[in-house]
Formats: structure tokens, C-alpha cells, sequence
């Protein structure tokens, strides 16, 4: 029987920059945010944190910081996924040595592969993995889609315990769970469909959302989980404007421009990715004021 890293909400942290370096000072704020707000695990260098732009030592460095303030409170996952398995295993090298609990590797991008050259990147890492992976589907970011027949093949791995699944496509993601061993754990990779991902077997999110609003993603999981519906049902309706105003923009730029207008960090982010424009800003402002956040 595989371990379940994690259940509920997971934040997928972002990388809070000052002046082109990480701000330890910020991420201590973060951390124990998220863990006051009930979230279940970090997951930390990954998409929301920027890891296309961290350079090694500076992923490294993040990894061990995270370890070091979460202080086994809750348990941190390290992104480590590449478009180059050899560069993944560096990542997944380095996550391991820092403490990391678990990585989360997404699907190779750009290049992407064939289902064949997804089963050999992935049973490549796993098998030098001493921690548990998370597999990372979002076809909209990489251009690619693990298909359900592929899924069921890797959840046969010991090393690979979960998927996250960041795609709209409810029916792959009901055929995929329906191939799967009850003891591979799904989660939802977006925050707006983990009410509908829940009821249909996930066991909870890795959130963006939850960077900004930790104990109403916590408190949405707690309800799928015990099976009340209804009363989840009117938080995620309670909550929906936000989770997609988070997504006006890519990510993570509009939820680091809702951090710092909430005093949690400066909103900067690394070139390619530029500040939120003016007028989604105020929109955002504007929701943030009405969820009385500000």
C-alpha cells in the first residue's frame, strides 16, 4: 500500500523575489501563513513558484528554507520536473538532499515526447527516487496530456503515489481514476474545479488560491472530504470570483500583485513574466476589498 503524501489543500507556494533574490523574510511570512490557515502541505519551486527561472543553487536554497521554517509542521513537495530528464534529475537530486518530503514532476514541455517517451522519462526518475513522486498533467502550459492507459502504467510504480491533475477534461479524468490502483491519489490542479474533481475521487487540491485564502481552500477540502457537498458547495461558490480573477493574467502574476497588495511580499516577478497591467490590477484590488481581505 503506497502513503499518501498529503490530503486536503496543498499551496502551491510562490517565490517571493526583492531586488532579483529570494526574500527569506517573505517566505517565512508565507509559511506560516498557509500553515495557520490549515493547508495540509507546501509545495514549493514549482510553476507558481517560478522554477523555470530559479537557478540550481537558488532551487536548492528554496527547498532547504522551506524545510527548514515548516519544521516538519506540514510536508513540503519539491517541483522538479523538466523538459530534460537529466536536467529533472539534478532538480530531484537536489530536493532530496535539501529534506524535501515528496517532488512533484511535471510533463516534459516544449520538446514533450510520445505516452512511450513519458513511461521512460518518468520510470527513469522513479526508479533513483528515494521520495514519493507526484506526476503534474497541464496540458495547457507543457502541450502534452498523460493519457489514462499511461497513467495506469506508471501508478503501477511503487516511487509514483499521485497525480495532479491541472486539465478541464473530466472524462479523462474519470477514466484515468477508474484504471488506477485505489492506492494512487489524485488532486486537483486547478482551484476552480476542486469541488467537481472531489466528488469524483480526488483527494484534494494543490492550490494557488490558497496563497491568498488558506482557510477557505482548507475549509473546501475539509467539507469534499467529509462528503458534504452542499455546504462545500457554497464555499466554492462563495470563493469562484477570486480562484479565476488569480488567473487573469498568467500565473503566478496575479497572485504575487495579490500578495504584495496584501503585505505579504513585493510583487515582483522574473523576466519573461511582467507586473499585472493597471486595469486588471484594480480589478483585483477591488475583489480583494470586497472578500475583505485588505
Amino acid at each position: 500500500m503506497k502513503d499518501c503524501l498529503f490530503t486536503g489543500c496543498a499551496t502551491a507556494l510562490i517565490t517571493p523575489f526583492r531586488n532579483g533574490k529570494i526574500d527569506i523574510a517573505a517566505l517565512t511570512k508565507l509559511i506560516e501563513m498557509q500553515i495557520a490557515g490549515g493547508c495540509s502541505a507546501l509545495v514549493v519551486g514549482a510553476t507558481t513558484g517560478e522554477s523555470s527561472v530559479l537557478s540550481y543553487g537558488e532551487h536548492k536554497n528554496l527547498v532547504e528554507a522551506a524545510v527548514r521554517l515548516t519544521s516538519g509542521r506540514i510536508p513540503v513537495i519539491a517541483g522538479a520536473g523538466s523538459n530534460s530528464t537529466d536536467h529533472a534529475l539534478i532538480l530531484m537530486n537536489q530536493a532530496m538532499e535539501a529534506g524535501a518530503d515528496g517532488l512533484l514532476l511535471v510533463t516534459p514541455y516544449y520538446n514533450k515526447t510520445s505516452q512511450e517517451g513519458l513511461i521512460r522519462h518518468y520510470e527513469f526518475l522513479a526508479d533513483r527516487s528515494q521520495l514519493p513522486i507526484i506526476l503534474y498533467d497541464v496540458p495547457s502550459r507543457t502541450g502534452m496530456h498523460i493519457e489514462p492507459e499511461t497513467l495506469e502504467k506508471l501508478s503501477r510504480h511503487p516511487k509514483i503515489v499521485g497525480l495532479k491533475a491541472a486539465g478541464t477534461d473530466l472524462d479523462a479524468f474519470s477514466a484515468a481514476r477508474s484504471l488506477c490502483p485505489e492506492d494512487f491519489t489524485f488532486y486537483s490542479g486547478n482551484d476552480s474545479l476542486t469541488l467537481p474533481l472531489m466528488a469524483l475521487g480526488a483527494k484534494g487540491v494543490i492550490s494557488v488560491a490558497s496563497n491568498i485564502i488558506p482557510e477557505a481552500m482548507s475549509e473546501l477540502t475539509r467539507l469534499c472530504l467529509k462528503g458534504d457537498y452542499r455546504v462545500a458547495g457554497a464555499v466554492h461558490y462563495e470563493y469562484l470570483a477570486l480562484m479565476n480573477a488569480l488567473f487573469c493574467d498568467v500565473n503566478p502574476i496575479p497572485v504575487k500583485a495579490a500578495a504584495a497588495a496584501l503585505g505579504l511580499c513585493t510583487g515582483e516577478v522574473r523576466l519573461p513574466l511582467v507586473e499585472l497591467k493597471e486595469e486588471k490590477q484594480k480589478t483585483l484590488l477591488s475583489l480583494l476589498k470586497r472578500y475583505g481581505l485588505m
